[in-house]
């Protein structure tokens, strides 16, 4: 299974298991156009650590650590690890609406999960 960080505003998009990773729903996106499969908005990062964050990137690693430690203390977190090795796809869309492509919730899962998962 491969896991693809993907901008939910971006125009072109691979197919694949279509997952929202923010708390908060993308601004300008309706809910038909975003095509979802699901929205794991109880995996997403805290309100708190989203908005001590604020996309800075002097904070990113910092970021990625406190995130990290949020999803191996999330109650969630084993259902969703579950619920995603259980689907029948090959890739799963990490969608996301940040737009730091590079530096965001949707690339530390998808780190995580290529851990956790394989």
């Amino acid at each position: 299974m491969e896991f693809i960080p993907v901008r939910i505003y971006a125009h072109e998009q691979p197919e694949g298991y279509r997952l929202l990773v923010d708390r908060v729903w993308p601004r300008g996106v309706s809910k038909v156009n975003a095509r979802l499969d699901d929205w794991a908005k109880q995996i997403a990062p805290s309100t708190e650590l989203r908005k001590w964050y604020a996309h800075d990137p002097a904070k990113a690693e910092e970021f990625n650590r406190r995130y990290i430690t949020e999803l191996d203390s999330n109650p969630a977190t084993p259902a969703f690890l579950q619920k995603i090795r259980s689907l029948d796809a090959d890739k799963v869309l990490l969608l996301f609406g940040a737009k730091d492509e590079d530096d965001n919730n949707a690339t530390v899962l998808a780190d995580y999960l290529k851990e956790k998962i394989g």
